[in-house]
């Protein structure tokens, strides 16, 4: 009898959207063999075709929910594979019906979250749908003031906490989030070792070469405060009035910047590059040897 590992079973599940213990058990009677599983609980349970092993989830929307209050906001990505899916109204109403649960637990661990009820609704949608259906990432954020704002395509969204202010101003200063994407609140919150890089490439810059010291720190200081200010939310110009500082819209509102989170859809997932006309000629019998 093969030994049935944690693995194997991960990958079942992921190639099925069964439970677990119903993986476990399919393996063991496959004798560790996870396609012999599948080709059972085809049999057994009525499950469709299994996804390929590796299919990757990089579809999907980002939603949020903001309380009454607007002092606490829950920030949340679902994946699929296809956009596809991520428009059809099931996939949504589950995304939705997870954001509501997070939001009224308070729990950003997605695998707690997911725990029970949620995990069955996922399964059952990915049976329904074909697809697979991941929970990436909740995050929960708080301030005095919270406004969050998702793009039409729910492919981004975005939740600011200002110290004052109201919940409008923090709403736009989303939506400049969303759409420009800076790295940092502000410039001190810069990473060291981000901001040694930057310096490294600028002092490697042709025209830094063959000048003296102390013209190549100066002009350095200048090209630092630049790319601080470009990559900082506050000093950015605001999208809706590029004459004013986002600084100094929340500024102008009494408030101060507390923090912010973006998150987009697919960001940092490696997705697998498919082509199709070979695909096709392929199926076809037509693919050059």
């Amino acid at each position: 009898m093969a030994a049935i590992t944690a693995a194997m079973v991960k990958e079942l599940r992921e190639r099925t959207g069964l439970g677990m213990m119903e993986c476990k058990k399919a393996l063991v009677e496959a004798d560790g063999s996870v396609e012999a599983a599948i080709e059972e609980l085809r049999k057994s349970s009525g499950l469709k075709a299994a996804k390929k092993a590796g299919r990757t989830a990089a579809e999907g929307v980002s939603l949020i929910k903001v309380s009454d209050d607007n002092t606490v906001a829950f920030i949340l990505e679902v994946n699929s594979e296809t956009d596809f899916v991520a428009r059809d109204d099931n996939f949504m109403n589950f995304a939705n019906d997870v954001l509501n649960v997070a939001f009224e637990k308070g729990e950003t661990d997605v695998a707690k979250l997911m725990e029970g009820d949620l995990e069955s609704k996922r399964e059952a949608l990915v049976q329904k749908i074909g697809e697979n259906i991941t929970v990436r990432r909740v995050v929960k954020v708080e301030g005095p003031v919270v406004g969050g704002y998702v793009h039409s395509n729910s492919k981004i969204a975005s939740v600011v906490a200002l110290t004052a202010g109201d919940a409008e101003i923090a709403r736009d200063v989303a939506m400049h989030v969303a759409a420009v994407n800076p790295r940092i609140g502000k410039p001190e919150d810069m990473p060291a070792e981000e901001l040694e890089k930057e310096k490294e490439i600028i002092k490697a810059q042709p025209d830094m070469e063959g000048k003296p010291a102390e013209i190549v720190e100066k002009m350095m200081g200048g090209r630092i405060k630049k790319f601080l200010a470009e990559n900082s939310l506050v000093e950015q110009p605001f999208v809706k009035n590029p004459d004013q500082t986002v600084g100094q819209l929340i500024k102008a509102a009494g408030g101060d910047l507390v923090g912010f989170v973006r998150l987009e859809v697919g960001e940092g997932i490696e997705k697998e590059v498919v082509d199709f006309a070979a695909e096709v000629a392929a199926a076809a019998g037509t693919g050059k040897a």
